[in-house]
């Protein structure tokens, strides 16, 4: 065979490789919503606190005797929970151990499963449900019209926006709630445990768009010198609860923010457009004092070429923003930048903390 030959044998080969494994690609991404299937059903099941709630090692019989059956007569189908269970272990998402004396196989959580435990202070499982509630999923089948006629496809699925789908569907709305707190706790453990010195130097903090609380009050209790405010809408306000160097204070952030020393916006300016968000930052730029002061950003901040743990996610969440919000998305630091600039922040810096989001401390220009 001439050396001409080989080449083109070869090139032929490497064709056909390429070939089958773009189809295998292809196939596993169109079967990538398995996962998060097989993740909720695993939370709805509660498998994660049955294995945790036996110590570990726990059996599949085990498991299907503490899974509630719901008609109150029928046993769990075993067949189809060591289904499901195979798939969730090939994920990594629960270890199985086949013991040497030929017993039952035992499974165990992972460092990934321990997030899926329902009373941890730490968990993930109610935005798992949330996200995958099927009123949250119809949007994601509206792409290619919001591409092609514009609008909003929240409102193309269901009629109207997710605000006031979840004023008038009460279920819906808990669940919308439980996920959104979850997420908060992570982050505000995430900002306490990694912007310690951002936060030593702040007499008075406001949280803008703060819901009931709970992020100003827990920084508030881990450094009691500063003067808490928790800023949002007198509707929202109104149902806080109390907390220790915190004032609540109504009002709407499109028309002003309370003077104070800093600014927090934790997870915010992702919710609106840039014109929305630079509207918002200017306001901020009047609250606080010049020469000084900060505006303290908790939010996604894309890298087109990350690798990181966090990265792909970061890229799904811009198109959570697509299917859930007006005008929201999240943004590269290119188009953080703009926005910053114009909206009277000329000067920032990104710190990384651990969690999904980051910290831009954006600066006054004067």
């Amino acid at each position: 065979m001439s050396s001409k030959e080989k080449e083109r044998q070869m090139a032929t080969l490497g064709s056909e490789e390429d070939a089958l494994q773009g189809q295998a690609e292809i196939w596993r991404f169109m079967f990538s919503f398995a996962d998060s299937m097989a993740l909720k059903s695993a939370v709805e099941l509660r498998i994660a606190d049955i294995i945790h709630s036996h110590g570990g090692a726990t059996t599949l019989s085990q498991i299907a005797s503490c899974i509630d059956g719901g008609s109150g007569t029928s046993s769990p189908d075993i067949t189809t929970l060591a289904r499901i269970m195979r798939f969730l272990v090939r994920r990594k998402i629960f270890t199985v151990r086949h013991p040497s004396d030929g017993g039952d196989p035992v499974y165990d959580l992972t460092h990934s499963s321990r997030w899926l435990l329902h009373g941890s202070e730490q968990t993930l499982a109610p935005m798992i449900l949330m996200e995958n509630h099927p009123l949250l999923m119809a949007p994601w089948h509206c792409f290619s019209q919001c591409v092609k006629e514009g609008g909003i496809a929240f409102k193309k699925a269901h009629g109207r926006e997710i605000w006031d789908l979840a004023s008038e569907n009460p279920e819906f709305n808990r669940l919308f709630n439980d996920g959104m707190a979850c997420t908060a706790k992570i982050v505000t453990g995430a900002i306490l445990s990694g912007y310690k010195e951002g936060l030593r130097s702040i007499g008075s903090l406001v949280d803008v768009g703060g819901g009931t609380g709970s992020l100003i009050s827990e920084i508030v209790k881990a450094y009691p010198h500063i003067k808490g405010f928790n800023f949002d809408l007198q509707h929202v306000v109104s149902a806080a609860p109390p907390y220790d160097g915190v004032c609540h204070i109504g009002g709407d952030m499109f028309e002003a923010i309370p003077n104070t020393d800093a600014v927090i916006m934790k997870w915010i300016l992702h919710d609106w457009g840039d014109e929305d968000c630079i509207k918002i930052l200017r306001n901020c730029r009047k609250a606080i004092p010049r020469g000084k002061g900060k505006v303290i950003i908790v939010d996604i901040v894309v890298k087109p070429d990350g690798d990181g743990a966090f990265d792909d996610t970061r890229f799904a969440f811009d198109l959570v923003m697509i299917a859930h919000c007006r005008g929201g998305k999240e943004r590269t630091e290119v188009e953080w930048k703009r926005i910053l600039e114009q909206g009277g922040f000329c000067r920032y810096k990104i710190i990384n903390i651990p969690a999904l989001t980051s910290i831009i401390e954006a600066y006054p220009d004067d």
